[in-house]
């Protein structure tokens, strides 16, 4: 069938009889290289296939180099026969757990239990030169990490500056994971809509030879005790006797400007479902600058709970004049 080392060789660029120390050249060489990070998106997917192609390969041939030194000293112990001399050799040099572990890992044998979609050989007729073919799935981006950033109404209408902090993995140059803190400042824009999403790429954990999630901030907002956002459109609802909405009323509020409105009514008629529109005293516009939604403001009456006879007998003489 051919060795499957050979494959190893080609793929890090350098002869079958290369020296460990040329091994070790040839695989600082290429991991950097071919870094993910280092190649633009359209080129990262070949990159990342690239940069685990290699370090499998460098991996396997470490196996192999230590294998090699293992039978030598096994031979110079027990005489290099198979029935010669004590196994006391062969126990002393024999590769540890962790060795074999990884040795399993590189070279899955049938009844092991290892998935073979992971990695597997194959000589068909397309592999070059009848060399078996290595075939390494690709580490998928994970999902992104969401977390949410919370503001004020007064906040999203005026924009303002907020930090966020949250904590990751994050690989050392020993292979360590360790726990960083991350802190940064958003810039929240005025006009900015809740689900408006920050993201910052590849800052979420990190694992030996996969590429790390996004980080996501997801803008949340805060509810406001006067006003409701709908869109680019701000809603105020008021309550109004029915005497000051038949008869005139004048009333105030404050804006999320910090400024304060008055509004006037003398020669209209408050009645169920009317509402008052005033324009461009909504939310900012994000991408028009100066433009801004409607104030609309939503009244609802307060009918009296109980009338005298007197009182109804006025009303009714009153009201039959209307048209």
């Amino acid at each position: 069938m051919g060795n499957p080392m050979d494959f190893y060789f080609k793929v890090l660029e350098i002869p079958k009889d290369s020296s460990p120390q040329e091994i070790r050249a040839a695989y600082r060489a290429l991991i950097k290289k071919w870094h993910p990070d280092k190649h633009p998106a359209s080129s990262k997917p070949q990159a990342e296939a690239k940069f685990k192609a290699i370090t499998q390969a460098y991996e396997a041939l470490n196996v192999q180099e230590d294998s090699r030194a293992m039978f030598g000293f096994c031979n110079a112990v027990g005489g290099g026969g198979a029935g010669g001399g004590s196994n006391s050799g062969w126990e002393a040099a024999r590769p540890s757990p962790l060795r074999r572990q990884r040795s399993q890992e590189l070279f899955p044998q049938s009844g092991s239990g290892r998935d073979s979609k992971d990695m597997h050989y194959s000589m068909g007729a397309s592999s070059p030169v009848g060399r078996p073919t290595f075939s390494v799935p690709a580490c998928r981006k994970p999902p992104p990490v969401e977390h949410k950033l919370e503001c004020t109404l007064e906040e999203l209408f005026r924009g303002c500056k907020k930090e966020v902090t949250f904590t990751r993995d994050v690989v050392t140059k020993n292979g360590l994971i360790v726990h960083q803190e991350e802190r940064h400042t958003i810039k929240v824009k005025p006009g900015w809509k809740k689900g408006t999403k920050i993201t910052f790429e590849g800052m979420g954990d990190q694992r030996q030879g996969c590429v790390p999630a996004d980080v996501v901030i997801l803008i949340s907002e805060r509810k406001h005790p006067i006003f409701k956002r709908v869109g680019n459109d701000l809603v105020l609802k008021v309550e109004v006797p029915l005497v000051n909405a038949l008869t005139g009323w004048t009333f105030s509020f404050p804006l999320l400007s910090g400024e304060k409105m008055s509004c006037s009514f003398h020669d209209e008629i408050i009645y169920p479902g009317y509402e008052k529109v005033i324009k461009g005293q909504g939310m900012p516009l994000v991408h028009e600058k100066g433009i801004r939604g409607d104030l609309r403001i939503k009244f609802h009456i307060i009918f009296p709970m109980k009338l005298s006879n007197e009182q109804r007998s006025s009303i009714g003489e009153l009201l039959n004049d209307c048209t």
